[in-house]
């Protein structure tokens, strides 16, 4: 049985590209006791509420059809954000160069969190202005926003 999020995508995928969008990322997770099921658009010039709006409602019908999800969830539909998460060797390659934020489970040199230009994606290891972090070591990493 595929995962969730995997069965969710490959949902979406037609629904997404058709309104003119990019699948960004599914996220199924539970906060607070309760199930979320977020699908992430992307689209060159952004993403506004009609863009959601045009996936939501679609899929919306297509998960009720093929319903791949037990139980109850709460569903949601947005921008990835202009401090998404890179979680895919996709969104890893498509953000080489860029500012981006990581974050550690543990501190190196003293720091848990690091900022400086993705240079590479190796096997799951970031590199980030040189600096190579490993896989298990990384909690997170996100584009960087300058405000």
């Amino acid at each position: 049985m595929p995962k969730v999020t995997d069965a969710v995508a490959a949902l979406a995928l037609p629904i997404v590209e058709g309104a003119g969008c990019s699948l960004w990322d599914v996220e199924y997770v539970k906060e607070a006791g309760e199930w979320f099921l977020r699908v992430y658009l992307d689209k060159e010039g952004g993403v506004d509420i009609d863009c959601c709006e045009a996936v939501s409602r679609p899929l919306s019908d297509a998960l009720d059809e093929a319903d791949p999800i037990q139980g109850s969830y709460t569903f949601e539909v947005s921008s990835a954000g202009l401090d998404r998460v890179l979680r895919r060797p996709a969104h890893f390659a498509r953000c080489l160069g860029r500012q981006v934020d990581v974050k550690l489970y543990r501190p190196v040199d003293g720091r848990k969190e690091f900022t400086g230009a993705l240079s590479g994606y190796e096997g799951g290891a970031v590199l980030v202005d040189g600096i190579r972090f490993e896989k298990n070591d990384v909690a997170q990493v996100r584009l960087h926003v300058e405000f």
